[in-house]
């Protein structure tokens, strides 16, 4: 999995998925007896092409094979996605985790599955963007589909737009894309605003939360529980998947937003919940962004697996020894003592009201009016 690399400096470190992995182990999570391990194979061209296009495709092997020759009007040989020999197959293989999940959701054999180095929201039909090369989420979604499952839930808490998946079931009505992110105003790709709500065939199935720069968790969670819970309830999802950047936190380098680990925790277990309810608890978990590479992707991804694990690690749980002394090891810096931030966790509910000074309840209020009455409910109450 760590083949995914685009070099030394480059954000989307594979550093990220090597810690996470290693701190889910020392947290003995993936010994536990009820949770499989399984290693993804590379995705094959025609399950690439179930989302993208077969140029597309092949011109992701052409660059792959030549990184000397980017094509960069498909968005290969950027900045945000520089060339490297093999891309084809590493992309292909975060993909095949995710195709894997939807797998074992499919025959039965899980009901939760967790691909932290999955998560690829911007890559679109036809190119590579914002460090994604290939779609991941949006293949898992529609070998989901494909397979018999009539509605999909995508629910995309990253701190960037999902912007590819949205595009890929833009007019699917099939497919409710909701994504919670940092408004494009003042963060990249620029997109994901409440009137963006899904093609003619498909309207209120894209619903974007575009939240000013400096939500924290108070905010964010407001939003989150605002907007997310009712539609799903309204929408009746047979199976969730579920994209958890953990760049909405405070210390992120490239984001503007100020969520902990303690709030990006309760996303988690939020999506476990809207599993369990509406479900069947079928859910599907990716990773993201996430560019805070040793304080806050390792521990944030192992409080998802925790609680897809069924065995949720408590916030003031100390990061293991061997973990932090791994760190210091290898990157001479200290790593964090606690799994959480130790804050102090709290949200108004928005039953307590609208407030028309709040930019949140604003961007929450834009929400709903745009897409509450197309599922039926009321903007103002439900």
């Amino acid at each position: 999995m760590t083949a995914y690399n685009f070099g030394p400096g480059h954000p989307m470190a594979p550093e990220r998925m090597e810690l996470t992995a290693r701190l889910s182990r020392s947290l003995g999570l993936f010994d536990l007896d009820h949770v499989d391990l399984a290693a993804p194979e590379v995705a094959s061209d025609a399950e690439l092409q179930s989302v993208h296009s077969a140029d597309y495709v092949a011109a992701v092997r052409r660059v792959s094979a030549d990184p000397s020759q980017p094509d960069e009007s498909r968005g290969l040989g950027t900045e945000d996605d520089p060339a490297f020999a093999g891309m084809h197959e590493a992309s292909a293989r975060l993909a095949g985790g995710s195709l894997l999940a939807a797998g074992r959701v499919l025959d039965g054999s899980a009901v939760h599955a967790v691909n932290f180095g999955g998560g690829m929201h911007h890559a679109a039909r036809e190119r590579a963007s914002g460090f994604c090369i290939y779609n991941d989420a949006a293949l898992a979604v529609q070998k989901l589909l494909d397979g018999g499952v009539r509605k999909v839930a995508y629910i995309d808490v990253d701190a960037h737009h999902g912007d590819g998946t949205q595009n890929i079931f833009w007019d699917d009505p099939r497919v409710l894309t909701l994504s919670l992110h940092e408004t494009g105003l003042t963060l990249f790709p620029g997109t994901g605003f409440a009137n963006e709500i899904g093609g003619p065939a498909a309207e209120g199935t894209a619903v974007n939360v575009a939240l000013p720069a400096g939500t924290g968790d108070a905010g964010w969670l407001r939003a989150f529980y605002a907007v997310v819970p009712q539609l799903v309830g309204a929408f009746q999802p047979e199976v969730i998947v579920s994209q958890h950047g953990c760049d909405s936190h405070r210390s992120d380098p490239l984001t503007h937003l100020n969520l902990s680990v303690d709030g990006q925790r309760e996303a988690a277990i939020a999506m476990g919940h809207l599993a369990e309810r509406y479900c069947d608890s079928r859910w599907i978990a990716t990773g993201g962004g996430g560019y805070n590479v040793l304080d806050v992707v390792p521990r944030a991804w192992s409080h998802l697996v925790a609680i897809a694990a069924g065995r949720p690690v408590p916030l003031r749980t100390p990061v293991p020894g061997e973990w932090r002394q791994y760190v210091m090891e290898k990157f001479g810096t200290e790593a964090p003592v606690l799994m959480g931030d130790d804050v102090e966790l709290w949200w108004r509910s928005w039953e307590v009201g609208f407030d028309p000074n709040d930019a949140v309840d604003r961007t929450v209020m834009a929400t709903r009016k745009a897409v509450f009455p197309l599922h039926g409910l009321d903007p103002w109450f439900d």
